[in-house]
């Protein structure tokens, strides 16, 4: 059971649920399936979020369109950044009811913050309930919540989030933008893939009096979807995990030589989910499908950056204003 939660973070980045005992599931289970899918949302809420919403970044670095057959190659990394009040969630306020908080004694003590997936490596140790009678309340062993201690992994609290993608120039100011990692085999009948769309249109030309102005004016919409299919040893059971994310923004630009200084304005719409499927031992009896969560962070953005353009490079930085602020920086390829 102690490994329960480690074996979640290897779900969501490496995709193994081979690499940990059939047990460690079980065994969160049987301290009451509306329990355990409690303390996992609460504990990967700021992942998910995060990582749903880095999937929105890096769609551009000008507003301008490419010109017909023009093209562009980019690969962009994202610092999704966590804030403090994301390393802790409060166990209080999940109305638990088959588990208990207890102190290194083993003694029940009142709900408290418990790390995040993001948070202290410092455990938080959690119990059966006294009132929980019967042979359950001998079967459900200790165990603990820890998290990964982000900042002291890669020096900050912040989730890394790369991108690649390819943006090709049409007619009318119009330009199209794909992501795609096709289906990857991870061993195990494992998979993953990504696939994404994205439509940058000028529309400064639909206006009077500002299409003849020095600056670009586009719309953008862009969509991202990533697939996580994970089977276990056992055929009848699987975990899935999925990011849909999209963005609606206003873009406008200025270039000043071979400066671009570019932001946006607009929407993101982020949602994600985490399922455990097939039938789990329960100790006393068995569930079907036990795990289902859903995540959303949807809300206003706002984009400020700068691109640099030497010949056929570009090298780019900027900086968002959301739920999860964000640093891109980016290096591309670019022939308009």
């Amino acid at each position: 059971m102690k490994r329960i939660f480690t074996l979640l973070i290897i779900v969501l980045t490496v995709g193994s649920f081979q690499a940990y005992a059939q047990d460690d599931i079980d065994a969160l289970l049987e301290g009451g399936v509306a329990d355990g899918e409690k303390l996992i949302g609460a504990y990967i809420t700021p992942m998910m979020n995060s990582l749903s919403l880095g999937m929105n970044q890096g769609w551009y670095n000008t507003a301008k369109p490419h010109k017909l057959a023009g093209f562009d190659l980019t690969a962009t990394v994202s610092l999704m950044y966590i804030p403090d009040s994301d390393l802790l969630f409060d166990a209080g306020g999940l109305q638990l009811t088959s588990l208990v908080q207890v102190n290194s004694s083993g003694n029940q003590i009142n709900f408290g913050d418990v790390p995040t997936i993001f948070g202290s490596d410092t455990p938080s140790t959690f119990s059966p309930s006294s009132t929980v009678s019967g042979p359950l309340a001998t079967t459900v062993d200790d165990f603990e919540i820890t998290g990964i201690d982000l900042k002291s992994e890669i020096k900050r609290n912040a989730l890394p989030v790369p991108m690649a993608q390819f943006g090709f120039g049409l007619p009318k100011g119009t330009e199209l933008k794909f992501r795609l990692i096709p289906k990857v085999d991870l061993g195990n009948d494992s998979q993953f893939n990504m696939f994404g769309i994205g439509v940058m249109h000028d529309v400064k030309q639909y206006i009077p009096g500002l299409k003849n102005l020095p600056f670009d004016l586009s719309a953008l919409v862009g969509y991202t979807k990533m697939k996580l299919d994970i089977t276990q040893s056992n055929p009848d059971q699987k975990g899935l995990f999925e990011v849909n994310s999209t963005t609606i923004q206003g873009v406008v630009s200025k270039k000043l030589s071979v400066v671009t200084f570019y932001g946006g304005l607009g929407y993101n719409i982020a949602k994600s989910r985490l399922t455990l499927l097939g039938t789990y031992d329960t100790g006393l009896t068995t569930t079907t499908d036990p795990i289902d969560l859903s995540f959303a962070a949807s809300g206003m953005r706002l984009t400020t950056g700068i691109r640099l353009k030497l010949a056929v490079f570009a090298f780019s930085a900027d900086y968002t204003i959301q739920k999860y602020k964000a640093l891109t920086v980016g290096f591309g390829i670019n022939v308009r």
